[in-house]
């Protein structure tokens, strides 16, 4: 007799149902696996009889034979241990055959039969729920699955547990989701002195999610500004937090159990590979712009990358999505993100400080900004001159508007988008906008067109150059409560975009 239950191979943020099949037939003594498994999953025999050791439970002097279906998948990860070893109690009549077969099961085992919490819980609940069945997962993933109200999912600490919740004996709690609420650590946008210009165009980027580059001297405080941007976002809507957690739940970083709802921030170092940022690697596995999905990716030192990472950011930027193309995988990736990079105006990074004048200036500049390639420059929604700040004015008062007030205006501007996209599939802020839904939000009025045309004549700008500033100035008009864009949010928009 084959008994069966199943699984998921995880491929992207996918979750493909794997089919586990267990026959013990006679023959000589052996456990194999078969089914395209990889060294892990190969291993996962003699995790499966050391914990049933544990427990008491002697293995058949027969042949064991488990066999991953569809045997041309390739299967990798440690999570294949529990649906395994259930398979396995299944075809010695331990456990009910028809409730095995019900239930889609991952979770590495501890040789005491404790149960290890894994990756991809998230997906493979919604896996679970597509083929109407039950997730069994370790404990302290649970909280995260449980996010698919649809899945009934099941938290079990050990091998133990999910015998006698499989005979009756002591069933287990359907789990509940989690959310984890990190400690309210917000630096406040007060904290910077002067650098108003910079703060409005941080609003400005928050609350129609665009491109910022922030170019300024050393310690003018353009680190100091993106590490505020957190502060003044808006949670993540339910739909977000979950595709953002798929991600993260794949890529090992759901870690205190349940989700989070705050807007990830990532800061990759200027050294980070071609594959660390758009993803790759063994698995073909989630990149920095994925990892930011729905967030912020923070680029410090945005020039010291090198070209051929820079230039792979043009094409995610555009689409909102990445394929990660391998020899062995082709993934596709969400990754619809606001770039925020910082650079030096040149190699020593004061050529446009008139009190420490650069030697080499205008040429310096030129070499160091040219790293940037004219396209990748091009998608920049906002670009900013950060000017030094004077030490006497460390000690003057906080000036302007706090996190908390600019996050209050970031917020009204993103519902009247929401309101804005409802009927749109794919669209959420002003910068998903394109095409005749572009046009028909953001066509400003006589003069502002007019003022717009003039500009674009002059600074020779780009179609996608004037499609962005139309974003921009959509934006502008939203946080200021405006139906129409109008000639002033038109000309605050140019002047962000004729910079550099």
């Amino acid at each position: 007799m084959v008994t069966r239950t199943y699984t998921v191979a995880f491929e992207g943020i996918e979750a493909r149902l794997v089919e586990v099949q267990c026959a013990v037939t006679a023959g000589l003594p052996s456990f194999s696996i078969v089914g395209l498994a990889d060294k892990a999953v190969s291993e996962a025999r003699d995790r499966v009889r050391a914990a049933l050791t544990a427990m008491s439970i002697a293995m058949p002097s027969k042949r064991v034979t488990v066999n991953l279906s569809p045997a041309d998948m390739p299967k990798e990860g440690s999570h294949f241990d529990l649906p395994i070893a259930i398979a396995l109690l299944a075809a010695l009549d331990i456990l009910p055959t028809e409730d095995v077969q019900n239930t889609v099961a991952l979770g590495e085992l501890s040789l005491d039969g404790s149960l290890v919490p894994v990756i991809g819980a998230l997906p493979a609940a919604l896996t679970a729920a597509e083929q109407d069945c039950s997730l069994l997962c370790p404990e302290q993933c649970g909280a995260e699955a449980a996010w698919v109200d649809a899945a009934r999912v099941f938290g079990a600490a050990s091998l133990l547990d999910v015998v006698q919740h499989y005979t009756g004996q002591k069933p287990l709690p359907v789990a509940s989701p989690g959310e984890v609420r990190r400690p309210d650590h917000a630096k406040d946008l007060r904290d910077v002195k002067g650098q108003e210009r910079a703060k409005r165009a941080l609003e400005i980027a928050a609350a129609g999610r665009h491109h910022l580059l922030l170019v300024g001297t050393p310690g003018s405080g353009k680190s100091m500004l993106a590490a505020r941007l957190p502060g003044i976002l808006p949670p993540l809507s339910p739909e977000e937090a979950l595709e953002t957690s798929m991600i993260h739940s794949l890529a090992g970083l759901l870690e205190d159990g349940g989700i989070s709802r705050e807007r990830p921030f990532r800061t990759p170092h200027h050294t980070a590979s071609m594959a660390a940022i758009v993803g790759g690697g063994r698995g073909a596995k989630p990149g920095e712009i994925s990892l930011a999905h729905n967030g912020v990716l923070f680029m410090d030192e945005f020039p010291e990358y090198p070209r051929a990472v820079l230039e792979t950011l043009r094409q995610p930027i555009e689409t909102g999505d990445v394929v990660v193309a391998r020899a062995n995988a082709h993934v596709r990736y969400p990754c619809k993100f606001m770039l925020v990079a910082a650079a030096n105006p040149c190699k020593c990074g004061y050529m446009t400080d008139a009190a420490q004048a650069c030697s080499r200036a205008p040429n310096c500049g030129e070499d160091y900004m040219g790293r940037i390639s004219g396209p990748l420059m091009d998608r920049f929604d906002l670009r900013l001159d950060v000017p030094p700040v004077a030490f006497t004015d460390l000690d003057l008062p906080a000036t302007g508007d706090s996190s908390a007030q600019v996050s209050a205006r970031v917020d009204a501007a993103r519902e009247v988008q929401r309101a804005r996209f409802a009927d749109h599939a794919g669209v959420r802020v002003n910068a998903d906008a394109e095409g005749e839904l572009l046009k028909e939000i953001a066509t400003p009025d006589h003069e502002g067109a007019a003022l717009l045309t003039r500009a674009a004549e002059h600074y020779r700008l780009s179609a996608r150059s004037y499609h962005r500033v139309l974003r921009v100035a959509r934006t502008i008009a939203d946080l200021e409560g405006s139906h129409d864009v109008r000639a002033p949010h038109v000309a605050e928009a140019v002047s962000y975009r004729v910079a550099y």
